[in-house]
């Protein structure tokens, strides 16, 4: 039984590692997003391909009458604290 618990808890050490990375890069294209980046360079290119199916589907369920800004990135970042808040802890709790 013990392995089975340690296995769940892996798995929830890694969620937890997997939402914090993807939060920082879903950051890391908002700052992006703020500057005139060339839009051939690699790492510009990883960040959008990274971001851009999550994003998207966002911006399709959102009104587009908001002035312009773009909330989905906000949107997103709440929904992985969410997630880190609530999913992660259960799975911790089930380890035990």
């Amino acid at each position: 039984m013990f392995v089975v618990n340690n296995f769940v808890g892996a798995i929830a050490q890694l969620i937890d590692f997997l939402l914090t990375a993807y939060m920082w890069i879903i950051i890391g294209r908002a700052v992006i997003s703020w500057v005139n980046a060339d839009p051939y360079n690699p790492i510009v290119r990883f960040l959008y391909n990274v971001t851009e199916p999550l994003l998207s589907r966002i911006r399709q369920k959102l009104p587009m009458n908001m002035g312009g800004i773009d909330f989905s990135p906000m949107i997103l970042i709440l929904a992985i604290m969410f997630l880190q808040s609530f999913l992660v802890p259960t799975l911790k709790e089930l380890a035990r």
